[in-house]
């Protein structure tokens, strides 16, 4: 069959199923439907995710990786680990932030990334002072050291990305952006609000039951 025509076919019975959807929805659907044909099935006695699984284990892997490539990558910087690049990161963004802004933003728990600011402090990276309204408040500013250190990073942090995702096209990387962005901006706003909740509470309340 004539490769134009077959995709007509495939493009009439999907949107016999999805009146609303999208060229791009049809594309994902086209995709989704041959990594199914391509699926390979796991013995019974092993246990297997299903595909929320799947794709969350996916996810959690890749970040191991780039956490275990940048942190070698950052040997010799100045900065011990990814997480410690990511503080500079949002100091410099944020323009004189309050720790705790800092400290979120980077989603670390309040005692790590307390001790992560007080070593960055040491190391002369950043430094401290009082907010000129409140007194109590204290924010956060690079040095000329930390400014320097970040430059430097920021290099090796951008070389270790490229290398991990070499081998998608901008395309591909834009398409897995456009899917992955709606799931971080939902979590990021309610995440906060949801730490003191147990288990059950935030499932339901993420659920919508």
């Amino acid at each position: 069959m004539n490769k134009a025509v077959e995709l007509v076919k495939l493009w009439g019975a999907y949107e016999e199923r999805h009146p609303g959807g999208s060229i791009e929805d049809f594309c994902r659907h086209q995709l989704s439907v041959s990594l199914k044909a391509e699926k390979q099935i796991a013995p019974e006695w092993q246990l297997v995710p299903d595909i929320s699984g799947q794709l969350v284990i996916l996810i959690r892997k890749i970040g191991k990786f780039h956490i275990m490539y940048s942190n070698k990558a950052l040997e010799g910087t100045g900065l011990d680990q990814i997480e410690e690049f990511g503080i500079l990161v949002i100091i410099f963004n944020k323009k004189n932030p309050i720790k705790s802004e800092v400290i979120y933003d980077n989603l670390l728990e309040l005692s790590s990334g307390t001790n992560m600011l007080i070593r960055l402090k040491k190391k002369g990276l950043i430094a401290e002072y009082s907010d000129n309204e409140d007194k109590r408040v204290k924010r956060l500013k690079l040095t000329p050291k930390g400014e320097e250190t970040l430059s430097k990073a920021k290099v090796l942090v951008l070389q270790v990305a490229n290398m991990m995702v070499n081998s998608l096209s901008d395309d591909d990387k834009q398409l897995c952006i456009q899917m992955l962005s709606p799931i971080n901006a939902r979590f990021s706003d309610i995440y906060l609000k949801q730490k003191s909740k147990t288990f059950e509470q935030v499932y339901r309340e993420n659920m919508g039951l």
